[in-house]
């Protein structure tokens, strides 16, 4: 699953883009030293009910997530 992940936000959340037609993820963590991408699979790990880890896109806004 492809996102965009914007970080610095006020509070976590998860919208769809339908232009873009990709998942937009708002994540309170700061962009650094990881600490996003930690959030980013925890928050979604939970909202999905599965577990989630970052396939690609590491140090980037737009990533490409697994289910495993």
């Amino acid at each position: 699953m492809k996102i965009i992940v914007k970080a610095n936000s006020s509070k976590n959340e998860i919208s769809f883009n339908k232009e873009k037609n990709l998942h937009v993820v708002y994540i309170k963590a700061k962009p650094e030293q990881g600490k996003a991408n930690v959030e980013v699979e925890k928050f979604l790990s939970k909202h999905f009910g599965k577990q989630v880890r970052i396939k690609s896109g590491f140090s980037s806004k737009t990533k490409i997530v697994d289910f495993v």
